[in-house]
């Protein structure tokens, strides 16, 4: 089991951002030791509906703040977070379902899904509003 660690390479450099992100890692972490220490599906369904949860309110949080100071990427950027919470849920409906514990496959997906988007549509986000905010 990978644990992944808050450094400043997953910085944003908008401490507001950051911290969201922060907590999200967070919750991930708390997700992966449920899975790898074979904890109740219901716990493993209760860390992952906060995730979802938390990770709609940072994206919505994150959108406001392209909204207000004029982010030319917001559509784009938009469309990306709908594209995630979309994956995620059919990810949460498909174990709610079987009523399974996450493999490492999906652990995996989602390790990929947080992190990749921090460093691809949240860095230029964050270079964006640094020079305006």
């Amino acid at each position: 089991m990978k644990e992944l660690t808050w450094d400043s390479t997953l910085s944003v450099e908008i401490p507001e951002i950051d911290e969201d992100h922060r907590r999200l890692v967070d919750l991930y972490n708390l997700l992966n030791h449920a899975v790898a220490d074979g904890e109740s599906t219901a716990y493993v369904e209760a860390l992952t509906e906060e995730l979802v949860a938390c990770t709609i309110w940072h994206f919505r949080h994150e959108e406001r703040l392209m909204l207000k100071y004029d982010y030319d990427g917001l559509a784009e950027h938009r469309s990306e977070h709908a594209d995630l919470i979309a994956s995620v849920k059919e990810l949460q409906q498909k174990l709610h379902e079987q009523r399974k514990a996450l493999s490492n496959e999906e652990i995996l997906f989602l390790e990929h899904w947080l992190v990749g988007h921090i460093f691809g549509a949240d860095m230029q986000m964050g270079a964006y509003l640094c020079e305006t905010m």
